[in-house]
């Protein structure tokens, strides 16, 4: 049984996983699970993950959830293949990956996240704009851990670990995307943030790159297609939460 990744492109982690596998030429059998029409939520899926949640690696009967592990397991199952420096045996090196690795979950991840719920979903979805302080305090968050991505992890090095790229940098670049597509420009004034991304994109590659940003900077059809389909029901316990 070939290796399956069950991945929706809209989520950052999934698009983390995408552009790792196909970068270093991991074969895979691609599996959508498309999250907007709930698919998720159906009893096939429910097979494969009782987390219900993507992405997904099946690699014959072993069953792998959370794109941390899975870029993991990956770059060790297949490193006679894959570079070193995505996932360094040095022990330092691989220490400042996975530091950021676990870093980004609280604060770039989770503050790009809010942010692309408040400026894309939820005002078609509710019918009102999301209160002023509630964005400001989004936008402030959001800004706050982008400092600490360049203070902290960037410096002046043209990666998070140095001279090459490893999957810290895979993993911030989708996070940091995900606002982008919401029509917000988290680059503009952050000149060496800037210049990051393009070495991410250039190194990555620019086709690929764009593949698998393609969906997240088209995501004004999504409110219609939670109307549609009934996920906007689903959808309001958690935007309620928000606003608490």
């Amino acid at each position: 049984m070939p290796l399956e990744l069950y991945l929706d492109l809209h989520s950052q982690p999934c698009r983390s996983v995408f552009l790792f596998a196909k970068k270093v030429g991991i074969p895979f059998e691609y599996k959508s699970v498309d999250l907007a029409s709930g698919q998720q939520f159906g009893e096939e899926f429910g097979k494969i993950s009782v987390v219900r949640k993507v992405p997904v690696m099946r690699d014959g009967s072993f069953v792998l959830t959370e794109s941390v592990a899975i870029l993991k397991y990956l770059a060790e199952k297949f490193a006679a293949s894959v570079p070193d420096h995505w996932y360094p045996a040095d022990l330092q090196r691989r220490a400042r990956v996975n530091e950021y690795l676990s870093w980004q979950h609280g604060a770039v991840r989770a503050h790009g996240s809010k942010v692309f719920w408040f400026r894309a979903l939820i005002p078609i979805i509710t019918g009102s704009d999301v209160p002023k302080e509630k964005m400001d305090s989004a936008l402030e968050d959001l800004t706050q851990s982008l400092n600490l991505l360049e203070e902290k992890f960037l410096q002046n090095k043209p990666f998070i670990t140095g001279e090459k790229i490893s999957l810290a940098d895979l993993v911030a670049v989708v996070e940091v995307m995900q606002p982008v597509g919401t029509g917000l420009d988290v680059f503009e004034g952050r000149p060496a943030l800037s210049a990051w991304r393009d070495r991410v994109k250039k190194e990555i590659g620019g086709d690929l790159f764009d593949e698998a940003h393609k969906v997240i900077m088209n995501v004004d059809s999504l409110p219609q297609t939670f109307q549609d389909n009934g996920m906007l029901e689903l959808l309001k316990p958690r935007l309620q939460k928000m606003f608490n």
